[in-house]
C-alpha cells in the first residue's frame, strides 16, 4: 500500500466512522462540476440536533437520498416530467409525514418525515405531498455512474452499515454564499468533521470493490 492509498483509506474510514456515530461528513464534488460541499448523514442515524445543524449551517433545503427501488416503493414521482437540471438532479415530489407533525418545518418534524419515509414498513400513504423534505433518487449504478452528492450519500450510508439512504444539505456561509476551499477547512476544523470528495470515494470504491 503506497502513501496515497493509505491516506485515501484513512479519509474514507474517518467518514464512515463519523456516520456510524451519527455525525455528518463534509463531501465536496469536482471543481468543474457544482464545486459545492454538502453535509451528509446516514438517514438511519439522523437526530434532531443534526437536522437543526443542517437548517442552521446549510441552505435549509434538506434532501433525503434514496435508491430507485425505495422511491418506487413509496410511489414518489419525479418533481417534473422533463428534468432540465444541469446535472440531472433527480428530485421527486416533496414529502411530509402524514401523521405526527405540525407544520412540517421544524427540525423535529423533518426528522419525523424522514423516519416515516425510511421505516421498513413505509408505504405511500404514510407520506403527504407536498412537504418540507425533498427526496432525491440516486442512480442505480451509484457514484460510479453519476458523481453526485445524491449517490455519495446513499453509498456512504451503505458502506457505514446502514440502509442505503442518506440526508444532505449544501453548506453555506453566514452571508449566504456557498462554502468552499479554506472556508470548508475552517468549518471542518471548528466542528471536528471529516472531509471527503466524491472523487476520493469513487477511487476508494474502484480499489476495494468489484
Amino acid at each position: 500500500m503506497n502513501a496515497d492509498t493509505d491516506i485515501l483509506s484513512l479519509r474514507v474510514h474517518a467518514a464512515l466512522d463519523a456516520l456510524r456515530q451519527g455525525k455528518p461528513v463534509i463531501v465536496a464534488d469536482d471543481h468543474d462540476r457544482e464545486n459545492e460541499a454538502d453535509l451528509i448523514l446516514a438517514a438511519d442515524a439522523l437526530t434532531v440536533p443534526e437536522m437543526a445543524r443542517l437548517i442552521r449551517d446549510c441552505s435549509g433545503i434538506v434532501c433525503l437520498c434514496l435508491t430507485p427501488e425505495h422511491a418506487a416503493r413509496l410511489q414518489l414521482p419525479p418533481m417534473v416530467a422533463d428534468n432540465g437540471s444541469r446535472y440531472g438532479t433527480a428530485f421527486t415530489v416533496s414529502i411530509e409525514a402524514a401523521e405526527g407533525v405540525s407544520t412540517g418545518v421544524s427540525a423535529t418534524d423533518r426528522v419525523a418525515t424522514i423516519r416515516a419515509a425510511i421505516a421498513p414498513a413505509a408505504r405511500p400513504e404514510h407520506l403527504a405531498r407536498p412537504g418540507h423534505v425533498y427526496p432525491l433518487v440516486a442512480r442505480a449504478g451509484g457514484v460510479r455512474e453519476r458523481r453526485g452528492h445524491t449517490e455519495s450519500a446513499v453509498e456512504l450510508a451503505r458502506l457505514a452499515g446502514f440502509s442505503p439512504a442518506g440526508v444532505l444539505c449544501e453548506l453555506m456561509n453566514p452571508d449566504g454564499s456557498m462554502m468552499r476551499g479554506a472556508e470548508l477547512d475552517a468549518y471542518a476544523a471548528q466542528h471536528q468533521l471529516p472531509q471527503l470528495t466524491v472523487a476520493e470515494l469513487v477511487a476508494w470504491l474502484e480499489r476495494n470493490t468489484n
